[in-house]
Protein backbone atom coordinates (compact mmCIF):
# COMPACT_ATOMS: atom_id res chain seq x y z
CA UNK A 1 0.00 0.00 0.00
CA UNK A 2 3.24 2.58 0.48
CA UNK A 3 4.53 1.61 -2.67
CA UNK A 4 1.06 2.43 -4.08
CA UNK A 5 0.73 5.94 -2.26
CA UNK A 6 4.24 6.58 -4.09
CA UNK A 7 3.50 4.97 -7.45
CA UNK A 8 1.10 7.31 -7.08
CA UNK A 9 2.63 10.62 -5.72
CA UNK A 10 5.38 10.12 -8.48
CA UNK A 11 2.98 10.15 -11.97
CA UNK A 12 0.48 12.89 -10.33
CA UNK A 13 4.00 15.43 -9.98
CA UNK A 14 4.26 15.21 -13.06
CA UNK A 15 1.37 15.41 -14.85
CA UNK A 16 1.78 19.10 -15.58
CA UNK A 17 5.14 20.62 -16.07
CA UNK A 18 3.72 24.09 -16.04
CA UNK A 19 2.81 23.69 -12.92
CA UNK A 20 6.53 23.05 -11.68
CA UNK A 21 7.65 25.97 -13.42
CA UNK A 22 5.30 28.50 -11.72
CA UNK A 23 6.00 27.07 -8.60
CA UNK A 24 9.43 27.64 -9.23
CA UNK A 25 8.91 31.05 -10.37
CA UNK A 26 7.07 31.70 -6.93
CA UNK A 27 9.88 30.36 -5.09
CA UNK A 28 12.18 33.19 -6.71
CA UNK A 29 10.59 35.15 -5.30
CA UNK A 30 9.67 33.80 -1.92
CA UNK A 31 11.49 35.79 -0.26
CA UNK A 32 8.99 38.81 -0.80
CA UNK A 33 7.18 36.39 1.98
CA UNK A 34 3.64 36.43 0.07
CA UNK A 35 5.03 33.69 -3.12
CA UNK A 36 6.16 31.84 -0.22
CA UNK A 37 2.46 31.65 1.26
CA UNK A 38 1.14 31.11 -2.28
CA UNK A 39 3.26 27.68 -2.30
CA UNK A 40 2.10 26.21 0.87
CA UNK A 41 -1.47 27.11 -0.16
CA UNK A 42 -1.13 25.61 -3.28
CA UNK A 43 0.58 22.46 -1.37
CA UNK A 44 -2.58 22.79 0.51
CA UNK A 45 -4.94 22.10 -2.59
CA UNK A 46 -2.57 19.24 -3.64
CA UNK A 47 -3.50 17.87 -0.13
CA UNK A 48 -7.36 18.68 -0.18
CA UNK A 49 -7.33 17.19 -3.64
CA UNK A 50 -5.43 13.93 -2.36
CA UNK A 51 -8.26 13.56 1.08
CA UNK A 52 -10.83 13.17 -1.50
CA UNK A 53 -9.64 11.47 -3.69
CA UNK A 54 -8.25 7.84 -4.25
CA UNK A 55 -4.88 6.52 -4.67
CA UNK A 56 -3.98 5.56 -8.61
CA UNK A 57 -7.13 7.85 -9.49
CA UNK A 58 -7.54 10.37 -11.49
CA UNK A 59 -6.75 13.55 -9.63
CA UNK A 60 -5.93 16.72 -11.80
CA UNK A 61 -3.09 19.03 -10.39
CA UNK A 62 -5.16 22.19 -8.74
CA UNK A 63 -5.40 25.39 -11.04
CA UNK A 64 -3.46 28.23 -9.33
CA UNK A 65 -6.78 30.12 -9.55
CA UNK A 66 -8.32 32.34 -6.91
CA UNK A 67 -4.81 33.91 -5.32
CA UNK A 68 -6.31 35.22 -2.32
CA UNK A 69 -7.84 32.22 -1.15
CA UNK A 70 -4.62 30.36 -1.87
CA UNK A 71 -2.78 32.94 0.18
CA UNK A 72 -5.25 32.71 3.26
CA UNK A 73 -5.23 28.63 2.64
CA UNK A 74 -0.91 29.14 2.87
CA UNK A 75 -1.36 31.09 6.09
CA UNK A 76 -3.52 28.78 7.51
CA UNK A 77 -0.77 25.82 6.73
CA UNK A 78 2.13 28.13 8.23
CA UNK A 79 0.73 28.75 11.48
CA UNK A 80 -0.65 24.91 12.13
CA UNK A 81 3.45 24.15 11.08
CA UNK A 82 4.44 26.67 13.64
CA UNK A 83 2.02 25.35 16.60
CA UNK A 84 3.08 21.70 16.23
CA UNK A 85 6.81 22.90 16.00
CA UNK A 86 7.19 25.36 19.25
CA UNK A 87 6.08 21.93 21.18
CA UNK A 88 9.99 20.40 20.71
CA UNK A 89 11.59 23.84 19.97
CA UNK A 90 10.29 24.87 24.14
CA UNK A 91 11.24 21.13 24.84
CA UNK A 92 14.72 21.98 23.52
CA UNK A 93 15.21 25.30 24.90
CA UNK A 94 14.53 23.45 28.35
CA UNK A 95 16.91 20.57 27.98
CA UNK A 96 19.35 23.16 26.71
CA UNK A 97 19.15 25.66 30.23
CA UNK A 98 18.98 22.48 32.29
CA UNK A 99 21.92 20.74 30.59
CA UNK A 100 24.14 23.88 30.85
CA UNK A 101 23.01 24.41 34.86
CA UNK A 102 24.42 20.78 35.70
CA UNK A 103 28.35 20.83 35.30
CA UNK A 104 30.55 17.51 33.73
CA UNK A 105 29.40 14.27 32.41
CA UNK A 106 26.21 14.69 34.14
CA UNK A 107 25.18 17.93 32.14
CA UNK A 108 26.73 15.80 29.00
CA UNK A 109 24.09 13.03 29.85
CA UNK A 110 21.37 15.20 30.05
CA UNK A 111 21.64 16.79 27.20
CA UNK A 112 21.89 13.65 25.18
CA UNK A 113 18.96 12.02 26.47
CA UNK A 114 17.14 15.58 26.35
CA UNK A 115 18.31 15.63 22.66
CA UNK A 116 17.28 12.42 21.85
CA UNK A 117 13.12 13.08 23.36
CA UNK A 118 13.06 16.19 21.28
CA UNK A 119 14.21 14.33 17.91
CA UNK A 120 10.92 11.68 18.83
CA UNK A 121 8.70 14.65 19.96
CA UNK A 122 9.98 16.64 17.03
CA UNK A 123 9.14 13.73 14.59
CA UNK A 124 5.56 13.06 16.25
CA UNK A 125 4.85 17.27 15.76
CA UNK A 126 5.74 17.19 12.19
CA UNK A 127 3.67 14.04 11.85
CA UNK A 128 1.02 15.30 13.86
CA UNK A 129 0.97 18.27 11.38
CA UNK A 130 0.84 16.90 8.69
CA UNK A 131 -2.11 14.64 9.36
CA UNK A 132 -4.00 18.25 11.00
CA UNK A 133 -3.47 19.87 7.64
CA UNK A 134 -4.99 16.65 6.01
CA UNK A 135 -7.45 16.81 8.51
CA UNK A 136 -8.32 20.20 8.04
CA UNK A 137 -8.63 20.01 4.81
CA UNK A 138 -11.07 17.12 4.81
CA UNK A 139 -13.59 18.77 6.76
CA UNK A 140 -14.19 21.81 4.10
CA UNK A 141 -11.02 24.00 5.56
CA UNK A 142 -11.75 24.13 9.09
CA UNK A 143 -8.86 25.38 10.90
CA UNK A 144 -9.88 24.15 14.25
CA UNK A 145 -10.03 20.61 12.83
CA UNK A 146 -6.14 20.72 12.96
CA UNK A 147 -5.67 21.16 16.08
CA UNK A 148 -8.30 18.42 17.07
CA UNK A 149 -5.43 16.13 18.49
CA UNK A 150 -8.08 13.27 19.79
CA UNK A 151 -9.43 12.96 16.02
CA UNK A 152 -5.44 13.60 14.89
CA UNK A 153 -4.74 10.63 17.28
CA UNK A 154 -7.53 8.64 16.20
CA UNK A 155 -6.97 8.76 12.67
CA UNK A 156 -2.69 8.06 13.31
CA UNK A 157 -4.06 4.71 15.75
CA UNK A 158 -6.35 3.79 12.61
CA UNK A 159 -4.01 4.31 9.93
CA UNK A 160 -1.01 2.64 12.26
CA UNK A 161 1.71 4.82 13.46
CA UNK A 162 4.45 2.35 12.54
CA UNK A 163 2.77 3.17 8.97
CA UNK A 164 2.66 6.72 9.42
CA UNK A 165 6.45 6.78 10.34
CA UNK A 166 7.52 4.10 7.72
CA UNK A 167 5.47 6.94 4.89
CA UNK A 168 7.61 9.87 6.40
CA UNK A 169 10.82 8.43 6.88
CA UNK A 170 10.52 7.09 3.34
CA UNK A 171 9.79 10.66 1.87
CA UNK A 172 12.57 11.87 3.44
CA UNK A 173 14.55 9.18 1.81
CA UNK A 174 13.35 9.27 -1.50
CA UNK A 175 13.68 13.17 -1.54
CA UNK A 176 17.36 13.33 -0.65
CA UNK A 177 18.21 10.55 -3.35
CA UNK A 178 16.65 12.29 -5.96
CA UNK A 179 17.72 15.71 -4.88
CA UNK A 180 21.07 14.19 -4.30
CA UNK A 181 20.74 12.31 -8.04
CA UNK A 182 20.01 15.08 -10.03
CA UNK A 183 22.92 17.35 -8.39
CA UNK A 184 25.05 14.33 -9.04
CA UNK A 185 24.50 13.80 -12.42
CA UNK A 186 24.47 17.64 -13.71
CA UNK A 187 27.93 17.76 -11.56
CA UNK A 188 29.20 14.68 -13.10
CA UNK A 189 28.26 15.95 -17.23
CA UNK A 190 29.50 19.19 -16.60
CA UNK A 191 32.90 18.20 -14.89
CA UNK A 192 33.44 16.09 -18.08
CA UNK A 193 32.74 18.64 -20.28
CA UNK A 194 34.94 21.09 -18.26
CA UNK A 195 37.45 18.81 -18.03
CA UNK A 196 37.33 18.22 -21.81
CA UNK A 197 37.12 21.81 -22.66
CA UNK A 198 40.00 22.42 -20.66
CA UNK A 199 42.12 19.81 -22.73
CA UNK A 200 40.62 21.52 -25.94
CA UNK A 201 42.02 25.35 -24.87
CA UNK A 202 37.78 26.28 -23.51
CA UNK A 203 37.55 27.78 -20.21
CA UNK A 204 36.64 25.14 -18.19
CA UNK A 205 35.95 27.15 -14.90
CA UNK A 206 33.40 28.76 -17.34
CA UNK A 207 31.95 25.59 -17.88
CA UNK A 208 31.94 24.43 -14.55
CA UNK A 209 29.93 27.97 -13.23
CA UNK A 210 27.63 27.57 -16.16
CA UNK A 211 27.37 23.85 -14.76
CA UNK A 212 26.32 25.38 -11.25
CA UNK A 213 23.57 27.84 -12.79
CA UNK A 214 21.72 25.12 -14.71
CA UNK A 215 22.13 22.64 -11.62
CA UNK A 216 20.39 25.56 -9.46
CA UNK A 217 17.55 26.54 -12.05
CA UNK A 218 16.93 22.55 -12.57
CA UNK A 219 16.55 22.36 -8.92
CA UNK A 220 14.49 25.66 -8.40
CA UNK A 221 12.16 25.17 -11.67
CA UNK A 222 11.80 21.23 -11.47
CA UNK A 223 13.05 18.60 -8.85
CA UNK A 224 11.75 21.17 -5.83
CA UNK A 225 8.58 21.94 -7.27
CA UNK A 226 8.28 18.40 -8.27
CA UNK A 227 9.15 16.56 -5.18
CA UNK A 228 6.79 19.41 -3.20
CA UNK A 229 3.92 17.78 -5.04
CA UNK A 230 5.45 14.46 -4.35
CA UNK A 231 5.36 14.36 -0.85
CA UNK A 232 2.19 16.48 -0.15
CA UNK A 233 0.19 14.00 -2.26
CA UNK A 234 1.77 11.13 -0.38
CA UNK A 235 0.65 12.78 2.95
CA UNK A 236 -3.03 13.03 1.92
CA UNK A 237 -3.33 9.47 0.34
CA UNK A 238 -1.75 8.57 3.54
CA UNK A 239 -4.81 9.96 5.53
CA UNK A 240 -7.31 8.21 3.04
CA UNK A 241 -5.96 5.13 4.29
CA UNK A 242 -8.34 5.27 7.75
CA UNK A 243 -11.22 6.59 5.50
Amino acid sequence: MILDIYKDAFEYSAKDWKALIVLGVMCLFSFLIIPAFLIAGYGYRVENTAVHGIINGNDPLPEFDDIFEMFIEGVKVFLVQIAYLLVPMILFILVVAIAGSIDGSVGGAVFIIGGLITFVVGIIACLMAQIGICHMAYNDGAFSKAFAISEIREVLNDIGWLKCLTTYAGLIIITLILSCAVTAIIGIIFTVLGITGGMLGANAGGIFVLGTFINSLVTMFIVGPYLSIFNTRSIGLLYTMQI
